[in-house]
């Protein structure tokens, strides 16, 4: 199980580490998203901040179980309430957060299994 916990957790702190450097540089694509669903953009460098930390705690969980068990449910709240503000707004252009949602609680069960 352990192993399979790297490579999801190795592929999801991949995916949030580009996000939120998308996020950190104001790429038009996320700003637009975040617009979308109502989000302000002053506030962009605090989601950024969160899946950086996210990324952190996952390949920290490599070596300290409980910190990637935590980041791994930090990830799934934080992509669970993206999935929500865009079916809030009735944006239904949420396929990444959902699948990024499910990848996360799959690592939290992994990471789980593994200890």
């Amino acid at each position: 199980m352990f192993i399979a916990y790297a490579a999801v957790a190795a592929l999801l702190a991949l995916a949030c580490a580009g996000s939120a450097y998308m996020t950190f540089t104001r790429n038009p694509q996320v700003v637009g998203s975040m617009t979308k669903v109502g989000f302000p953009e002053n506030r962009l460098p605090l989601l950024a901040t969160a899946k950086a930390a996210g990324a952190l705690g996952l390949l920290a969980g490599l070596f300290v179980p409980a910190l990637g068990a935590a980041a791994a449910v930090g990830l799934v709240l934080y992509f669970a309430g993206a999935v929500i503000a865009h079916l809030r707004v009735k944006d239904f252009e949420l396929a990444p957060a959902a699948v990024l949602t499910l990848i996360a609680g799959a690592a939290l069960v992994l990471r789980i299994a593994s200890a």
